[in-house]
C-alpha cells in the first residue's frame, strides 16, 4: 500500500486516497467534505465519465429527442439553440438518463440491445476515467498546488477490474497512486439502499454476463416479451441482485487497501477526523 503505518499516513505530506463502495454509502459526501476544506483536491470518475467521455453521446441523445419536436428541430438545425448536459459532482442525472433502463419504449424504455451498447460504453468510459486517476494527481499538484488528493470512484468500479487478479492492471496502478479505502456497508445499510432504490430506481451499469442473465431470467419469470417489460420494474427486480453480486467482488477490492465502517465515516465532520480514521484503520 501507498502508507503502510498510521504514522507514514499522519507524516506524509501529501495525502491521498481512493474511497470505493456501493452507491449511497458517503463517498461523495465525505469527498465534497474534504473538497470543501479547501486543501484538498475532489476527482469524481462519474463526473469526468459523463463530462469528458460520455458528454457526446449525451449531449446527441438529447438532440435526437428535441429533433422530434418541430419546433426545436427548426431551432437545432439553424444553430439557434445550444443543448448540453450539466452534469455536477452531485447530480448525474444527464448519465444516468442516457443509459436508460430497457423495456417497454411507451414506458421510457430502451430496446435491451441498445441497452448493452450504452452499457459497454459506460464501461469504456469508466476504465479511462480510472486510468486518468495519476494524470488528476499530478495536475491537481502542479497545476492547482493542492497536496491532497480524494478520487470519488463509481459504484460500479468493482464491475470493471478482477480484484482476485493480483496482476489486474487498473487495480495495480490505483493502489499505486492512492490508498484504496473501502466504506463497507451494513445490511442495514443495504436495505435502506434498496428501499431507496425502490422508490426511485434509476439507471446502473452492471457487468454483461450478469445483465444478460438477469434479463433473461426476468423474461422468463415474468412470461413476457422484451418490448412488454416494465422498465422500472426491471431495474427494481434487478437492483437487489446487483448488490449481492457487488458485495463479494468489493470485498476481495478492499484486500489492496484499508476498510472503513460507513457508520464510522458518517460521523467524520473534517479533514482531521478523516486523517484520524484513516490511521486507526492503518494501525
Amino acid at each position: 500500500m501507498l502508507y503502510n503505518s498510521a504514522s507514514d499516513w499522519r507524516d506524509a505530506p501529501q495525502k491521498k486516497v481512493l474511497l470505493f463502495a456501493m452507491s449511497g454509502l458517503g463517498k461523495t459526501h465525505v469527498s465534497n467534505m474534504l473538497r470543501d476544506s479547501g486543501d484538498w483536491f475532489h476527482y469524481s470518475v462519474d463526473y469526468r465519465i459523463g463530462t469528458r467521455y460520455m458528454g457526446e453521446h449525451i449531449a446527441d441523445n438529447a438532440k435526437a429527442e428535441a429533433m422530434k419536436v418541430p419546433f426545436l428541430r427548426e431551432l437545432l438545425l439553424s444553430d439557434s439553440i445550444y443543448i448540453g448536459s450539466n452534469i455536477t459532482f452531485n447530480n448525474l442525472a444527464p448519465l444516468s438518463t442516457y443509459l436508460g433502463k430497457p423495456g417497454n419504449p411507451d414506458l421510457g424504455g430502451v430496446p435491451f440491445e441498445e441497452y448493452l451498447r450504452r452499457q459497454n460504453q459506460h464501461r469504456e468510459a469508466e476504465i479511462a476515467a480510472l486510468n486518468d486517476t495519476p494524470h488528476f494527481v499530478a495536475r491537481a499538484h502542479e497545476l492547482y498546488g493542492y497536496d491532497h488528493f480524494v478520487c470519488d470512484t463509481g459504484g460500479s468500479i468493482c464491475e470493471v477490474v478482477n480484484p482476485e487478479d493480483p496482476e489486474d492492471p487498473i487495480l495495480k496502478m490505483l493502489s499505486e497512486t492512492a490508498l484504496m479505502v473501502w466504506i463497507k456497508g451494513s445490511d442495514a445499510h443495504t436495505d435502506e439502499l434498496i428501499r431507496r432504490f425502490d422508490k426511485a430506481p434509476k439507471p446502473m451499469y452492471y457487468q454483461p454476463d450478469f445483465l444478460i442473465d438477469r434479463w433473461n431470467e426476468y423474461l422468463q419469470s415474468e412470461g413476457c416479451a422484451p418490448d412488454e417489460v416494465n422498465p422500472d420494474a426491471f431495474v427494481r427486480w434487478t437492483y437487489a441482485k446487483a448488490l449481492a453480486h457487488r458485495q463479494p467482488r468489493y470485498e476481495a477490492m478492499s484486500k489492496w487497501g484499508i476498510t472503513l465502517r460507513a457508520e464510522d465515516l458518517a460521523k467524520v465532520t473534517s479533514p482531521s477526523e478523516f486523517d484520524a480514521l484513516i490511521a486507526s484503520a492503518l494501525e
